[in-house]
């Protein structure tokens, strides 16, 4: 009975998300019922392929990545994997046509991860990520229009650019594991370990350029069953990032920057008014 081992692979997606990020499965909560399963799917699997080379240090990560990938495509090929995550992952892309180019552009970079340190190059860094956030951003825009490719062209700047700048938020707040514990440098031309202010500043503010152009040309443009739910994430990040702008750039390197859960509910309360008064 297929359909229930369907049913049981997304909640092992949702539980992923719930297990690994509450602030994630908060905004993904917001959305309409109608497309939140599909964006667990797309969670659950990019969380694997990221615990695969950011957290299983005691075993063979490489091969675990090149079996995650081929069993991957194994379910895709059959239609179906006693993979969870795999099984409910490859029903979400037949659904919406998620291209594989999306798919391996994410692999690529999670892959650079296993061997990869330094990104010197803009060029570099900004095809690192394009595979790690921006293509998810795309993955969720194709659930977002539910295949309107129309629509999916208008916004897919946007997606880019939203998920562009969640992604370098991360890297500035787990800037000490990322340095100190994984030996990671994202940032181009800057010394992580001599990180000054003017650099600090060029950060925040291209961070600021995308997060503008995200939400004045993509987020109020969303599908209702969206736009709250990525309102949300849009919200808590710009926070984040607001809390990561206070802080002394000699400093960034030793504090680990959260959004308290009193914090969080506050965001969603006011979000949720700005958006039954139509504000967004």
């Amino acid at each position: 009975m297929k359909e229930l081992f369907d049913t049981v692979s997304n909640d092992c997606s949702k539980l992923v998300t719930e297990k690994y990020s509450t602030s994630f499965s908060m905004a993904v909560n917001t959305l309409s019922p109608k497309i939140r399963t599909d964006i667990y799917n797309i969670y659950g699997f990019v969380r694997f392929a990221d615990e695969i080379v950011d957290t299983f240090h005691e075993y063979d990560k490489e091969l675990l990545m090149t079996h995650f990938e081929r069993d991957y495509y194994m379910g895709k090929e059959m239609g179906i994997s006693l993979n969870p995550i795999l099984n409910s992952f490859q029903q979400t892309v037949n659904k919406y046509n998620i291209p594989d180019e999306m798919v391996q552009a994410f692999l690529k970079s999670m892959k650079a991860d296993l061997h990869k340190t330094v990104y010197e190059t803009k060029e570099e860094y900004d095809a690192y990520i394009y595979g790690s956030a921006d293509v998810v951003g795309l993955m969720c825009l194709k659930v977002f229009v539910n295949g309107d490719d129309v629509q999916f062209d208008l916004l897919k700047d946007a997606a880019m650019r939203l998920g562009s700048a969640f992604q370098k938020v991360n890297f500035l707040r787990d800037l000490k594991d990322d340095y100190e514990v994984l030996n990671r440098s994202y940032f181009p031309n800057i010394d992580l370990g001599k990180l000054n202010t003017a650099s600090k500043q060029l950060i925040i503010d291209e961070i600021k350029a995308d997060f503008d152009f995200a939400f004045t040309n993509g987020i109020l443009k969303l599908p209702a069953e969206a736009k709250f739910g990525v309102y949300m994430a849009y919200r808590y990040y710009r926070r984040l990032l607001m809390k990561l702008d206070s802080v002394p750039s000699e400093k960034i390197m030793d504090t680990r920057i959260r959004i308290s859960d009193p914090m969080k509910l506050n965001l969603l309360a006011r979000s949720y008014v700005k958006y039954k008064l139509k504000m967004i």
